[in-house]
């Protein structure tokens, strides 16, 4: 029997490839003979640098660089064995660093992101995998860029100060001192969300309340973010505000859209392309995926849907492992997740239920006990 296993991670406690590794131990209880493909797998958020770095034999590089309020944070990057480099916006500006007391998106930055794409391209790397989710930032990329060497300048001639609130003083734009290897480099950005730059659906409003900011400053902001873009348009006149995306990650969409050879994709296919899972889901018996949480929103471009969605198109069985399932989390299985199996094993404490070596065995005990129901089949 050839079985695939590609799961998410399951946050807070396993990796994606640490939840497969498990499963891999409960099919061999029960199978030895059974061959088994564990495959990273992420959607382009937390933890995909790691899963596609050491699940595809690459490297991580760790740096320090500036983090979203200015001190200095370390920061992680993979490269792969293709050189490609996976970055996450999120470990150098992410929402994650910043204490709910201190989130302010006047003063957070994305400068430690473009000192990370930076770091990776001096190590030979021009092609980049770059997920944006999870940011504390919503300075339309600015600080990124400046990192790069793009100079926004106040009417006096300045550099503006980092953050949202620079672009209030911005009143003109260079590029002469960009770093030359920019111009060969490619970033296929993983996004996930549709919202234009300004206006009453863009990164301002729909998320800089979350990153703290007052209904008054969510409409400065938005001012800010609309003269940035009409200044970005005369040096880059493509540039495109209302783009689907480039209100992502504060802007951030927008930052790689206009100044680099930049793509919008979604997170998963992006890994699930990446990855080549495709090729082993054709010769497979049975897919399994999961999460650490089943709900219907699986459905909305989350990793075991993308998953599924493929498995489907060449008609293999899919079975689902979640540390919890919603009621609504049937829907799933008119959309390609056959079977769904929460590893929770009795009542437990959310701590209990987290810890990495309890959730290891509920993943392995599950998978064993699949197994036998797949082994001993129905008997007429």
């Amino acid at each position: 029997m050839r079985i695939v296993v590609a799961t998410d991670s399951f946050k807070e406690s396993l990796t994606s490839l640490e939840a497969g590794e498990a499963i891999r131990e409960g099919i061999a209880a029960v199978d030895p003979e059974a061959h088994v493909d564990v495959r990273p797998l992420a959607d382009g958020g937390e933890g995909t640098a790691e899963a596609l770095a050491l699940g595809l034999g690459g490297r991580l590089e760790k740096v320090s660089v500036t983090g979203p309020l200015g001190k200095k944070v370390e920061a992680a990057y993979g490269i792969l064995p293709d050189g490609v480099a996976v970055v996450e916006m999120a470990e150098a500006a992410g929402i994650g660093l910043v204490s709910p007391a201190e989130r302010n998106p006047y003063r957070a930055t994305t400068f430690g992101v473009g000192e990370l794409l930076r770091h990776a391209i001096a190590k030979g790397c021009r092609r980049f995998i770059v997920g944006i989710g999870g940011s504390a930032t919503n300075d339309g990329g600015a600080g990124m860029l400046m990192a790069l060497g793009v100079q926004f300048l106040t009417a006096e001639g300045r550099e503006i100060s980092l953050g949202a609130e620079g672009l209030r003083d911005l009143c003109e734009i260079r590029t002469d001192d960009v770093l030359p290897e920019l111009a060969n480099a490619a970033f296929r950005v993983a996004c996930d969300v549709e919202n234009p730059l300004c206006g009453a659906k863009g990164c301002s409003a729909v998320y800089g309340p979350q990153k703290g900011a007052t209904a008054e400053s969510v409409a400065q902001m938005d001012q800010w973010l609309a003269g940035y873009a009409r200044l970005t348009q005369k040096t880059f006149p493509h540039a495109d505000p209302n783009f689907p995306g480039a209100g992502a990650a504060g802007g951030l969409g927008f930052g790689f859209l206009a100044y680099t050879h930049a793509t919008l994709e979604s997170g998963v296919n992006i890994v699930l392309e990446e990855t080549k899972l495709e090729d082993y889901i054709k010769d497979a018996d049975l897919v399994i995926t999961g999460e650490g949480r089943l709900d219907a929103q699986t459905m909305m471009g989350k990793a075991p849907f993308g998953v599924a969605k493929l498995a489907k198109k060449h008609h293999k069985p899919v079975f689902a492992f979640a540390g919890a399932v919603t009621r609504d989390a049937r829907e799933l299985n008119a959309h390609g997740i056959d079977a769904f199996f929460p590893i929770l094993r009795g009542v437990s404490t959310l701590d209990e239920a987290l810890d990495k070596k309890n959730a290891r065995q509920n993943m392995r005990d599950t998978a064993e006990q699949v197994m036998r129901l797949i082994h001993t089949g129905i008997r007429r």
